[in-house]
């Protein structure tokens, strides 16, 4: 691809200097999360890199042996040739999935919210469901995870959730959640055992450094509380937890993973910078959409999935149309498949826009 296309090859040459150089500053691992960042988008710079100009140093290779054997009439030749076209296809195929990473901030971590909707003690068990969803997954992958807060339900399940998921490509991978998820089942807390549905809104926003948005401390409202939960290894539950709210935007977040009120305290305000920059990102989306008069990305709020347990079983994605149904699969993790399809789709869907 062409640079500023889906795969910009010489924008991450271009980055890949300021990343060594960056990784080579004495004071690199003061801030060790932010030292792990770029040791970890320096490494994923150089595959990429090395990945592509040893497929271009291998296809040309290969053209000169093709000449060869044909102006030689050499079979052997032309079949090692086409053993090795093989070989370059695999590893095409493997760029091709890297490709789909193209926007600007597929590489960050993921700030993954869940909120129960519209269905009461129903939607708040659905929310508890895709909470474990999302973490057996994470459990059997890569990627590192951390469990920000939980607020339970008064009769079952939990009112809402956040996981911060750190990891290659965190953010691009989960952005395939965003939006409202149905489930569709004979509901366990009804007598009569009727079929309910119920919503649950998945958000996902691109965790960013406090640096980058400017917050008034002026325009802060801290509390702190007691933490819910089980405890344990993502859960800390003690008196520690800390809740803090913008004035001005009515944006709240809360922190209760880490062990002291100071380490809470900073990772909210981590999680509000975040929430505040995604504010404005959408803010700065809807001018343009008004200029262009067309809607180019789903909203928040849009059904996007729906799992479907009686009277049938079936994951449906609305947007790609993928059809999963082994639904229990899905539900202990298996959602790798919606993540590809996704992206897929969002390449698909920015190539018609443009």
């Amino acid at each position: 691809m062409t640079p500023g296309g889906f795969f910009d090859f010489e924008g991450k040459a271009a980055e890949l200097a300021e990343l060594r150089k960056a990784a080579s500053n004495p004071d690199l691992w003061a801030n060790q999360e932010r030292a792990l960042e770029i040791t970890r988008r320096l490494s994923g710079h150089e595959a990429v890199i090395t990945r592509v100009e040893h497929l271009e140093s291998s296809l040309d290779d290969s053209l000169v042996l093709l000449e060869l054997a044909q102006d030689e009439e050499d079979r052997e030749a032309l079949n090692e040739v086409a053993s090795d076209i093989s070989h370059l296809e695999d590893e095409l195929s493997r760029l091709e999935r890297a490709a789909l990473y193209f926007g600007e901030y597929d590489d960050r971590p993921a700030i993954v919210s869940v909120h129960a909707g519209a269905g009461g003690v129903d939607a708040q068990d659905w929310a508890q469901m895709l909470l474990r969803m999302y973490t057996r997954f994470l459990e059997r992958s890569d990627y590192e995870f951390t469990i920000d807060e939980v607020s339970l339900g008064e009769e079952a399940g939990l009112k809402s959730a956040t996981i911060t998921v750190r990891g290659e490509h965190a953010y691009g991978n989960f952005e395939s959640e965003r939006g409202a998820h149905r489930l569709v089942r004979i509901s366990p807390f009804d007598a009569a055992a009727r079929r309910h549905t119920s919503f649950v809104g998945v958000d996902v926003i691109p965790e960013v450094e406090i640096t980058e948005f400017a917050i008034n401390p002026d325009d802060l409202r801290i509390e702190t509380f007691r933490s819910q939960g089980a405890g344990g290894q993502h859960v800390n539950v003690t008196d520690s937890a800390v809740r803090i709210t913008h004035l001005p935007t009515g944006v709240v977040v809360s922190c209760q993973a880490e062990r002291s009120q100071l380490q809470n305290r900073n990772r909210a305000m981590q999680l509000l910078a975040a929430r505040l920059a995604d504010l404005a990102r959408l803010a700065h989306q809807k001018e343009i959409d008004e200029i262009r008069g067309e809607q180019t990305e789903a909203g928040w709020g849009r059904q996007i999935r729906s799992y479907v347990l009686q009277p049938y079983q079936l994951v449906k994605d609305l947007r790609t149309d993928l059809e999963v149904g082994n639904v229990q699969g899905v539900l202990d993790g298996a959602i790798e498949p919606f993540m590809e399809s996704y992206l897929q789709w969002r390449r698909q869907h920015r190539e018609e826009i443009h």
